[in-house]
């Protein structure tokens, strides 16, 4: 995967000393048409990444003065062709240290959001750019495996968007908090 030029330009001041960068996650879902039968559920877009052959939501860097939900929007387009809108926000957390085969170490302050295909706009995902080796679609009760904050995040965004009066978003990708007892 590129990295981005504002991160090469911080690298040569910091050398592979641990640096936060702002992240995103964008959960595209493809709702379950009212006529669809009761087993149906939802559809989540997922890219294979060509670093290290794993299956993952859409993610990427924010970049700088760029807001999240922008950046979520652009990465689900350069990554499988699709346009996409901000649904809600589903959480934010730290992932990481992640460790570089070149030294660098990495924290990411993810933003999770979820998305859903602009109104009119092709469905069929594709690759798009050389950060993945393939697009689909899948059920989100037949995922392919994958790190366990995506398949929290992944039910966070169909119980958001089943239920979105009473969804709180996730704070941190590790376990849910429950609000202060007063």
């Amino acid at each position: 995967m590129p990295t981005p030029d504002f991160i090469l330009e911080l690298r040569k001041h910091i050398g592979h000393a641990p640096l936060w960068v702002p992240g995103v996650t964008a959960i595209v879902l493809k709702e379950v048409p009212a006529d669809a039968p009761l087993w149906e559920v939802p559809h989540v877009l997922l890219v294979q990444r060509a670093d290290n052959g794993e299956w993952t939501p859409v993610t990427g860097i924010v970049d700088p003065g760029e807001e999240p939900h922008a950046a979520a929007i652009r990465e689900v387009a350069e990554e499988t062709g699709l346009s996409v809108t901000h649904e809600a926000l589903l959480g934010v957390g730290r992932v990481g240290p992640v460790h570089y085969p070149n030294g660098d170490v990495t924290n990411y302050v993810d933003t999770a959001i979820r998305c859903s295909l602009v109104d009119g706009s092709p469905t069929e995902p594709r690759v798009a750019d050389d950060e993945s080796i393939a697009v689909r679609w899948f059920p989100i009760s037949q995922l392919p495996p994958m790190k366990p904050r995506f398949r929290l995040i992944i039910a966070d965004a169909a119980a958001q968007m089943k239920h979105p009066q009473g969804f709180r978003p996730r704070m941190g990708y590790t376990k849910r908090h429950s609000a202060p007892q007063s």
